[in-house]
Parts: structure tokens; C-alpha cells; sequence
């Protein structure tokens, strides 16, 4: 689970550089890959949403594939210039078959960005599409919270959480990437 937010931080947003990024490879494995984590509220999120940084995470790219699409995604990967990089988690038993892939890219101003894909096999998934892009369901993603991904305290994973225990649809709702009152 993750930490409680710095509330004085609410309002930062996501540099577009990373935004950018993480749409320019999700395009081109859309056809492959189930999205998940703070990309899929992404996905889910009113189109044009200001990119809080709070209201999802965009530090890593979460990604589901089928173990059919696996050896594609991974040349996929591979073709783009990401490597496989080594985790804690690489050996530990688990029915995802979890697998890291790193990218760093060059930046205008001469830094660099690093891109991380979090991959986890798996086939049997409720997923929706939104504009192209295979999307966890998000009551399904919630139950993700418990053990495969820790940003918990997201705005749109809580907003997420309350519509749907009232009975609302969470996709495409404005309280996805709303900055929470009273907090």
C-alpha cells in the first residue's frame, strides 16, 4: 500500500516528456498488451485531463500481456531499445510471471529519462477497450492494489473505489483526476 500523500503537493503534474513517452511505446503495443496501474486511470480519465501527479502514477508503465502475445511484446520491447533489467521479484513464485524492461532516453536539455515497463503475464483478465487501448477493468484493478501494484492513495483509485460502491461507472468520470476537498 502506499504512503499518505504530501497534500501541500497536490496540484504538481506529470512532465510531458513522460507523458509523451509512455504514449509513444503503449502505441505501438496496444495490440498486445493489457494496460494496467496508474496508465489504465489514465485511460479511463476525462480526455484532456491535467496530468497530476497525484491522481495517477506514471512512474512506471504497468502492462499485462497473454502468454500467446509474450515473445512478441518482448521483440517489440527489444526493437525499441529496451533491456531487461533484473528485480527482487524475478525469481520469487508467481502465476504473472513478472518481468522488468528498462529504457533511458535522451532528453533537449541533455538529461535523461528513464522508461520502465512493468510486465505480468497473464490470460485470464476483465478488460474494456478505450480509443484502441485494452484496459483492466477497474473493479478488477482495484483488487490489483492488494498485491501487485502500491499507489493506493491515488486520487482516481480512490474516487474509482467510491463510485463503484455507488453503483457509478468510474470510466470517464471527471473525480478520476480530481483533487480531493477537505483532505
Amino acid at each position: 500500500m502506499g504512503a499518505p500523500h504530501n497534500i501541500k503537493r497536490y496540484g504538481e503534474v506529470w512532465p510531458e516528456f513522460r507523458i509523451r513517452h509512455g504514449l509513444e511505446i503503449l502505441n505501438k503495443l496496444k495490440a498486445k498488451v493489457i494496460i494496467s496501474g496508474g496508465w489504465a486511470w489514465h485511460f479511463m480519465s476525462e480526455k484532456s485531463h491535467t496530468e497530476y501527479k497525484h491522481a495517477h502514477d506514471h512512474k512506471d508503465i504497468d502492462v499485462f500481456v497473454k502468454k500467446e502475445n509474450a515473445a512478441e511484446t518482448v521483440m517489440i520491447l527489444q526493437q525499441e531499445g529496451f533491456q531487461k533489467v533484473w528485480t527482487r521479484y524475478d525469481h520469487l513464485q508467481s502465476e504473472e510471471n513478472f518481468r522488468r524492461y528498462e529504457k533511458t532516453v535522451e532528453l533537449e536539455n541533455g538529461k535523461s529519462h528513464r522508461i520502465t515497463i512493468d510486465f505480468f503475464e497473464k490470460n485470464d483478465l476483465d478488460t474494456i477497450e478505450i480509443d484502441g487501448f485494452t484496459v483492466v477493468k477497474p473493479d478488477v484493478l482495484l483488487t490489483f492494489y492488494r498485491n501487485i501494484h502500491s499507489s493506493d492513495k491515488c486520487w482516481a483509485v480512490m474516487a474509482a473505489k467510491d463510485l463503484l460502491e455507488k453503483g457509478i461507472d468510474p470510466v470517464g468520470h471527471p473525480k478520476l483526476n480530481e483533487i480531493p476537498k477537505g483532505d
